[in-house]
C-alpha cells in the first residue's frame, strides 16, 4: 500500500507547481516579489540608521568610557532597523497588530512597533496583466479548441484583497481561467473567431461580479488566440475555398444572363430598321481600320448587305486620313 503521507506530498507537490506556473510571471515580475518580501522587515532606510545610531553610541562610549551607551545605541537601532517601514507610490502596507488589522499605511516612509506590529503584505495596486489558457474546452458545436486570453486587473481595496482572499493573484488567475471556459461552452465557434470583443466584454463582467468582493476589478480581457485542431482547420479551409468558387460562378452566371438580356433589348432597337442597321456596321468597320496600319477582312455578302458605296466612301476616307499628313509621290 502507498503511504498516505506520500500521496499528500505529491499532491502538494502538484499543486505548488500548478500554482508556480500559474501566478509566477515573468523573471522581472519574480524579482519585483522577491525585494517586496524583503522590505517588509528591512529597507535601505533602517539599515542606514541603525548603523548611524549604533556607530554614534559605540562613538559615545569610547569618549566618556561608559557602555551603556553602545548597549542603548544597539537596542535603539534594532528597534529602527525593523521600526522604520518604506512603501512605493504605488503600494499599501497591510499593518497587523498582534494578529489584528490595525492600519494601512503608505505611501512613503511610516513607523510601527517591532514585535508587536507586523507588516503583513506590500499591494501594489498598479494595473496587473494575467495570461489565462483554456486548453481541450469544448465549444457548443462541441469543437474542442485552445484560447489565450489576456487579463487586465486592478487591485482598488488593499485590505479586502488581503483579508477577503488568502491569494489574490492566484485566485484571479483560477476566476479567469473558469470564466473563460464557461464563456467557450456559451459560444459556437464561428462565433468565437469572429466576436472576439463581444466574448471579452462577457468575460469582464463575469470576472469583474467575482473579484469586486475583494477588492479588485477587472479592467478589460483580450482574447489573443483561439486555436482549432488541424484536421478541422484544413476542412473549413476547403469548405470557405468551396463557398467562393459557388460565388463566382453565381456571379459569373449573373452577369452573362444580364449581357444576353441587353443584347436582346439592342437587338430589339434594330427590329425594322435597316438603315439604322447599316449605320451601325459601317461605325463599327470604321472603329475598326481607323487605327494606322491596321488591316480588316470582311466577308463580300456582308459588304453587299452594307452597301458598295458606302463601304467606298469608307475607304476613301481611311485612304484621305493616312495619306493626308504625307507627301506625294510626285512631290518628291
Amino acid at each position: 500500500m502507498v503511504p498516505i503521507g506520500a500521496i499528500l506530498a505529491k499532491k502538494r507537490q502538484r499543486e505548488q507547481q500548478e500554482q508556480e506556473q500559474t501566478s509566477a510571471g515573468s523573471p522581472r515580475s519574480r524579482s519585483a516579489r522577491r525585494c517586496a518580501e524583503t522590505r517588509r522587515f528591512v529597507n535601505p532606510v533602517s539599515v542606514t540608521s541603525m548603523l548611524i545610531v549604533q556607530l554614534t553610541g559605540v562613538g559615545i562610549t569610547a569618549a566618556t568610557q561608559q557602555p551603556a551607551f553602545a548597549v542603548a545605541g544597539m537596542l535603539l537601532g534594532l528597534i529602527l532597523l525593523f521600526g522604520i517601514k518604506i512603501a512605493q507610490q504605488w503600494e499599501r502596507a497591510i499593518v497587523l497588530r498582534l494578529g489584528r488589522f490595525k492600519t494601512l499605511a503608505g505611501p512613503g516612509p511610516f513607523l510601527i512597533i517591532p514585535i508587536v506590529d507586523e507588516v503583513s503584505h506590500l499591494v501594489d495596486q498598479r494595473q496587473r496583466v494575467t495570461d489565462v489558457t483554456a486548453e481541450s474546452a469544448l465549444t457548443k458545436d462541441t469543437v474542442p479548441v485552445n484560447v489565450d486570453a489576456i487579463v487586465f486587473w486592478t487591485v482598488w481595496d488593499a485590505r479586502k484583497s488581503v483579508l477577503e482572499v488568502q491569494d489574490y493573484g492566484y485566485a484571479v488567475s483560477l476566476s479567469a481561467q473558469t470564466a473563460l471556459r464557461e464563456a467557450i461552452g456559451r459560444h459556437v465557434l464561428a462565433d468565437m473567431i469572429t466576436e472576439r470583443e463581444q466574448l471579452g466584454r462577457q468575460l469582464q463582467a463575469i470576472l469583474d461580479e467575482k473579484t469586486n468582493p475583494w477588492g479588485i476589478t477587472v479592467n478589460s480581457v483580450e482574447i489573443r488566440d483561439v486555436k482549432i485542431p488541424e484536421d478541422l482547420e484544413d476542412a473549413m479551409s476547403r469548405q470557405a475555398q468551396a463557398e467562393r468558387e459557388r460565388q463566382a460562378r453565381i456571379i459569373l452566371g449573373t452577369a452573362e444572363t444580364e449581357i444576353a438580356e441587353r443584347f436582346v433589348k439592342a437587338g430589339e432597337e434594330y427590329v425594322g430598321k435597316p438603315v439604322a442597321l447599316h449605320l451601325r456596321a459601317m461605325n463599327m468597320l470604321y472603329e475598326a481600320i481607323k487605327e494606322k496600319g491596321s488591316m480588316v477582312i470582311v466577308p463580300s455578302s456582308a459588304v453587299e448587305t452594307m452597301g458598295l458605296g458606302g463601304m467606298s466612301g469608307i475607304a476613301a476616307l481611311k485612304q484621305q486620313s493616312v495619306t493626308g499628313n504625307e507627301p506625294s509621290r510626285e512631290s518628291r
